[in-house]
């Protein structure tokens, strides 16, 4: 769901297409989006899993403050979905676990 005629800020500018993946399908999303909400406007809610609890993660604070929204895009882990915005041909991920922060850079 997009708000298209807010009430406050007016109409919204018709803006771009771009292609991304996600999980290896193609999407459609509107240029500027942030990854989150490109994912939520095609009915994805679901973007990693918890580690101790195995249970769903997804949007929380839209803010950039919590790490609920953490994905890999474009090969880098860890990422906020929330706070980065799409870009033609983006490849995105769900994060499933933590970073492996101990591994040595020079290591396969």
């Amino acid at each position: 769901m997009e708000i298209s005629n807010h009430p406050i800020l007016g109409k919204r500018p018709g803006g771009h297409h771009v292609t991304i993946t996600f999980e290896g399908k193609s999407l459609q999303a509107r240029e500027n989006q942030t990854v989150a909400s490109a994912l939520m406007s095609q009915g994805i809610y679901k973007l990693g899993q918890s580690r101790k609890m195995a249970q769903a993660r997804g949007l929380f604070c839209a803010n950039g403050r919590c790490c609920s929204c953490f994905m890999t895009i474009d090969g880098q882990e860890h990422v906020r979905a929330c706070m980065t915005q799409v870009k033609e041909g983006m490849r995105i991920r769900m994060n499933m676990g933590d970073p492996d922060v101990g591994r040595d850079s020079n290591e396969n």
